[in-house]
């Protein structure tokens, strides 16, 4: 569909929320209900992950599919608080694993209470999460976000063992993506329709959507970790690369490349010190960003085109409009 290749529209997530406002009020109830402890230190470190609460796509598109397919439930809502406590749990140990110092312009966990408090806090909120999705009368959700949270560390872990890996291929770089950060995304778009009551194929077609459309998510949020600035993205930029993780746009950059022009690469690649500003200018004399953003934008049509099994609805629409925003907003 051609309209997803257009600009992001102007007003952002929170508007694109506006149908769901009412029932993210009651996710977020949820969420801050379960997350109050007896102990003043965990209440202390919940309080900074609530910071990290920016976008919010997981529980926003697990109600948004609920409501495009039917009616929205009590378990959506629990399910919701579920999701974006394990989505929670993800970006304490991510952070602890990059380095990273920073999230939504706040220090992160790890950074401020050290590597033990950062580690065991993702522990605690996987354990509270797996608690909520317990309390439901039916097992299924707890079976499917736990099937989904396998297939996201699966990627993270084949991320580290491909981690200093120069020759990695587009298609690895897709499989990963499509584990730690899209198989999440898929999972609530899927218990969003499957909790609404439809078919079968419906709750697959959404879970396509889902898992297309965190895949360019991450292409763009890649690019954003090269191109991007800490104050505009509020958070650590230059991970990848100091992390020396093959993404997208290296991998373009690569392929795209005279063998003199890899060698280079690869010095720069495999040099210990922070040299992202020199590969930045060779980046935007090329066309591995442009490129990476049609991929992206390539996903992010293949999501809309998964929502034609859908009825005209305003929450349809505004699935549409995230995935416009999915794909272009690293510009």
């Amino acid at each position: 569909m051609s309209a997803v290749r257009t600009n992001p529209p102007r007003e952002g997530l929170a508007t694109l929320y506006s149908p769901i406002e009412a029932d993210l009020v009651e996710v977020d109830r949820i969420l801050r209900e379960q997350l109050r402890s007896q102990v003043s230190f965990i209440d202390e470190l919940t309080a900074r992950v609530r910071l990290y609460q920016g976008k919010r796509i997981r529980p926003a598109l697990l109600l948004l599919t609920a409501h495009a397919c039917g009616k929205v439930h009590r378990e959506h809502y629990v399910l919701g608080a579920v999701i974006e406590m394990i989505h929670a749990a993800t970006l304490v140990h991510d952070d602890l694993l990059d380095e990273a110092d920073t999230r939504r312009h706040v220090t992160t966990v790890h950074a401020e209470w050290g590597t033990e408090a950062g580690v065991l806090l993702g522990d605690y909120l996987f354990s509270q999460a797996y608690y909520l999705a317990a309390t439901l009368d039916t097992v299924e959700g707890c079976r499917i976000i736990g099937q989904a949270t396998n297939q996201t560390c699966e990627g993270e872990l084949l991320q580290i063992s491909r981690r200093g890996y120069f020759e990695l291929s587009t298609d690895e770089y897709i499989r990963i993506v499509a584990g730690k950060t899209a198989e999440l995304i898929s999972c609530g778009c899927l218990l969003g329709a499957k909790f609404a009551g439809s078919d079968p194929e419906v709750i697959q077609a959404l879970a396509s959507y889902g898992r297309n459309l965190g895949i360019a998510f991450q292409i763009a949020d890649d690019i954003l970790d090269l191109i991007g600035e800490p104050t505009s993205t509020g958070k650590s930029i230059g991970t990848d690369w100091v992390k020396r993780k093959m993404t997208l746009p290296l991998i373009r950059l690569r392929e795209s490349s005279t063998p003199e022009q890899v060698d280079k690469l690869r010095q720069l690649f495999e040099d210990s010190t922070d040299r992202r500003r020199e590969l930045l200018t060779w980046l935007k004399s090329t066309d591995a960003i442009n490129f990476s953003q049609s991929i992206a934008e390539q996903y992010a049509e293949a999501a809309a085109n998964q929502l034609e099994c859908l009825p005209p609805s305003t929450a349809k629409d505004r699935l549409h409009q995230i995935a416009k925003f999915a794909a272009r907003r690293a510009f």
